[in-house]
């Protein structure tokens, strides 16, 4: 083993963990670095909260004079925590998060007054110049805002307390992904509660839930810093399978790792403190990958929730000598990460549309809702595969691991006949009114439907789970505000066409009942291609799916064009979520973002292969070669043929395979070039595709073959079988 990988795996083992011990119930302390309502109670003016939640909770614009008082509350409860900064705590579209912290003072005549304005609290102006517009603004043209979200609340990480805000440019175009899925959250809520009249007068207001299961690997540091594909992209960039990786089945759900659970209790305890309700903790799949999740939010809440712990989970990673890894495929041949966003949709009253009720009225409300959504992903099925493409879900999408890159909807089989049985009912024999006017439907077509009635289908990427969709293919390192916004919008706007239907024809002096089961057959059969409960890893699925006219793209930048196409254009008008130049602008920055991660990619391996696969061949090729010139001066001519034939065998495959490295460089380079001299950032990102990621990908068949013949000693490379251990 080289000093380099020894000296790694030697910090390895100086570095364990301690047990973490937290004391005391969750309840004690859930949410305690939270500014959340009662606490605002013990902080802010009786008769201002009431406005502040009154505005909140009917999404009303907070007036400035409201910001002001609640600023002055909020900045006490924050320095009699220890707080001595805030900072606007935003999304830009680099898919993270931002922020930059100021203190609670400023100067007035020389002298020092601790201030916090509701101004300061309301907006504020960081340079924006830096950040991806996709062309919404010039790089000279610096001015964007962030501007205080009061849905979701205020929270401290160590000294500063953090306001989470939306961003948007200085002519008013988002630059983030909270403003947008706000919008579409509304823009649901008003098309759901429409829809909801048929059956409830009494829903004034429909929620949007999520619930996100992140993915995740661990490896030590020292490993990490071992590597420098891990450091400088996430993820390695060649390496040999080990001989024992996940065929077992053995790790999940297994026993947690005693040093690992010590990370994870202190991670949920961060989080929990932080108000963050997870819930779940497990082994996953692949070695040294696990997962963990919470109970169901707002989704506006959840994701902010979801981006605070990814970046928590980093901090107590550091904390235990560990690494996080976010990457979607951080190694090959073993199963990626994503990023599971469970989504249903609920009302005021308590009721889940997405779960089926206890009589049949309630079930028509159930499958109106359960097939507007089946509409929804069938007509923007390209558009949900935008929303999650990137450099790095391409690598995970499409594998026997994930969902293929093809969307669908996995349904189950009771639910499936309830379908087919509406699809081929007629009106009067499907339709019953009695003396309450509830709504029966002949042949049992809308049975009492239990929870849990489906089975799991791990290979779709849409699958109904009992009373929620599970969007499975949005990528571990992934914004869900993408995936969201774009579900939410599709949906809303399905409702929206639904609603409009249905009432024209009611007015036209068609039952109410009666339209809403035609209309309902008709969509069932419209959307029916979309449905599938087989395997949809098979080839078979893929030639099916295009038959059926299914999305089939396998390049992630040619899946952006998605947010372009006149529908979807024409959708996010409608629902008032996205304008055309924010949606190019989203574009732009995708396409770039990919060729600069393929790019960094690239000269990463260029450097890896020149700087530590080459020279340990040689080394080792040089040292078979003297041997070879040794064994000639003891034995005669006959015994050295037959003692080196394997030597020399070894020597010509270390020659071969760093001819083809020293080759495939150079290509590679020469195709970085060209795709940069490409003239917009499409092109440039389909050439990166197409040219770059395939020479990359022959490059490490052949590093990775080389890393099988050296001397084990002599690579300086940590190699798989020690980064998929905990040491």
């Amino acid at each position: 083993m080289s000093n380099i990988r020894f000296e790694a795996i030697k910090q390895c083992a100086r570095e364990q963990s301690t047990a973490y011990e937290v004391k005391g119930q969750v309840k004690d302390y859930f949410a305690c670095d939270v500014f959340t309502r009662e606490r605002m109670k013990e902080y802010i003016a009786e008769e201002v909260l009431q406005q502040l939640f009154d505005d909140v909770d009917n999404g009303r614009t907070i007036h400035r004079e409201i910001a002001g008082s609640v600023a002055i509350g909020m900045r006490k409860w924050a320095t009699d925590h220890g707080a001595t900064h805030f900072t606007h705590w935003f999304q830009p579209l680099t898919g993270g998060t931002a922020e930059k912290h100021d203190a609670f003072f400023t100067l007035k005549d020389g002298m020092l007054i601790e201030e916090f304005s509701g101004d300061a609290l309301y907006q504020q102006e960081p340079d924006a110049s830096s950040f991806p517009s996709g062309g919404i603004r010039n790089t000279f043209e610096a001015r964007g805002y962030s501007a205080w979200d009061p849905s979701s609340p205020v929270f401290l990480i160590g000294d500063t307390l953090c306001i989470p805000t939306v961003f948007v440019a200085y002519t008013g175009e988002a630059l983030d992904y909270k403003t947008p899925l706000i919008r579409s959250t509304a823009a649901l809520c008003h098309a759901a509660r429409e829809v909801c009249q048929y059956f409830d007068k009494t829903v004034k207001h429909v929620h949007t839930n999520l619930g996100w299961e992140q993915e995740y690997f661990l490896v030590d540091e020292a490993l990490f810093n071992a590597r420098p594909d891990l450091v400088m992209t996430g993820r390695t960039l060649m390496g040999h399978a080990s001989a024992k990786n996940q065929q077992l089945e053995d790790h999940y759900f297994g026993a947690i790792p005693a040093r690992v659970l010590a990370f994870m209790r202190e991670l949920e305890y961060e989080a929990l403190r932080a108000g963050i309700p997870v819930r779940t903790r497990h082994n996953e799949v692949a070695p040294n990958q696990f997962e963990m999740a919470p109970v169901y939010e707002d989704v506006n809440l959840s994701n902010d929730h979801n981006l605070l712990v990814m970046s928590i989970m980093e901090r107590v990673a550091e904390r235990h000598h560990f690494r996080v890894l976010l990457h979607e495929k951080p190694y090959a041949g073993v199963n990626g990460s994503g990023k599971h966003c469970n989504w249903s949709l609920q009302t005021n009253t308590g009721t889940n549309l997405l779960s089926p009720g206890k009589n049949p009225y309630q079930n028509l409300q159930f499958v109106t809702f359960l097939v507007n959504v089946l509409m929804a992903v069938y007509k923007y099925n390209g558009l949900l595969k935008a929303s999650i493409a990137s450099a790095t879900n391409e690598h995970r999408l499409g594998a026997n691991e994930a969902p293929p890159a093809i969307i669908s909807v996995f349904l189950g089989k009771q639910i499936s006949e309830v379908l087919d049985k509406l699809e081929n009912a007629t009106a009067e024999e499907g339709i019953i009114i009695n003396a309450k006017k509830e709504m029966k439907l002949g042949i049992a077509n809308i049975p009492e439907i239990l929870l849990d009635n489906t089975d799991r289908n791990r290979t779709s990427p849409f699958a109904f789970t009992g009373n929620r969709f599970e969007f499975r293919a949005v990528g571990s390192s992934a914004n869900c505000g993408a995936a969201m916004l774009a579900l939410n919008s599709a949906v809303a706007e399905q409702l929206m066409q639904f609603k409009s239907e249905v009432d024209r024809r009611v007015e036209a002096g068609e039952a109410k009942e009666r339209v809403l089961f035609d209309v309902i057959k008709r969509y069932i059969v419209e959307c029916k291609a979309i449905r599938f409960d087989g395997n949809g890893y098979s080839d078979e699925w893929k030639e099916e799916a295009a038959r059926r006219g299914l999305d089939c793209e396998t390049s992630a930048p040619l899946m952006i064009d998605n947010y372009l196409s006149p529908e979807v254009v024409k959708m996010f008008a409608t629902t008032g979520v996205l304008n055309e130049a924010e949606l190019h602008s989203r574009c732009e920055v995708k396409w770039e973002t990919y060729c600069k991660k393929v790019q960094i990619e690239s000269r990463v391996m260029g450097d890896l292969v020149i700087n530590h696969v080459l020279p340990a061949a040689k080394r080792y090729q040089t040292m078979l070669l003297q041997n070879v010139l040794a064994v000639k001066q003891v034995f005669s001519e006959e015994e050295v043929r037959s003692l080196n034939e394997q030597d020399y065998s070894i020597i010509r495959q270390i020659e071969n395979h760093a001819a083809a490295i020293i080759a495939g460089v150079e290509k590679m380079t020469e195709a970085r070039h060209k795709a940069n001299r490409q003239p917009d950032e499409r092109s440039k990102a389909i050439a990166y595709h197409d040219t770059v990621l395939p020479l990359m990908a022959d490059i490490r068949s052949h590093a990775d073959e080389l890393e099988m013949i050296v001397d084990d000693e002599m690579w300086t490379l940590v190699k798989y079988r020690e980064m998929l251990t905990v040491h």
